[in-house]
C-alpha cells in the first residue's frame, strides 16, 4: 500500500484493490477462462500478484485461457486491458503487466 498525498490529505490504495482493478480487466479480455493460482495475501485475490513502487506498480497475472486464438494475442490483450484500467483507476503507471498462462481450456 502506498500514500498518495494531496492537497486535502492522503489517499491509500490497498494492494488488494489495485489486484481486484487488474483481475477484473483481465476477465473481461476474450479468450480468459478464468485467473488461477493462489490467493494474493490472506484475504487477497486469487492469480494476482501486485508490487508497488513510488508511483508505479508490478502486476503478475496467473491466467487460464481459452482455446480459441493465439495465447500471444490473447495475452496482450490482457496487458493492455489491466495497464489502461490501473492507470485510469488510479494514478499509478502501471510499470508492468507479466502474464503467466498456467493452463488452457477446451
Amino acid at each position: 500500500m502506498d500514500d498518495k498525498k494531496n492537497p486535502a490529505g492522503i489517499v491509500q490504495i490497498n494492494d488488494d484493490v489495485i489486484a481486484t482493478i487488474a483481475r477484473v480487466a483481465a476477465l473481461e479480455a476474450e479468450g480468459i477462462a478464468g485467473m488461477a493460482g493462489k490467493l494474493y495475501r490472506k484475504k487477497g485475490v486469487k492469480g494476482v500478484t501486485v508490487i508497488t513502487q513510488e508511483d508505479s506498480v508490478l502486476i503478475t497475472l496467473d491466467i487460464v485461457i481459452q482455446n480459441t486464438g493465439k495465447m500471444q494475442d490473447i495475452a496482450k490483450d490482457v496487458q493492455q486491458k489491466v495497464k489502461t484500467a490501473i492507470e485510469t483507476m488510479t494514478n499509478y503507471t502501471a510499470k508492468e503487466v507479466n502474464i503467466h498462462i498456467a493452463g488452457i481450456v477446451a
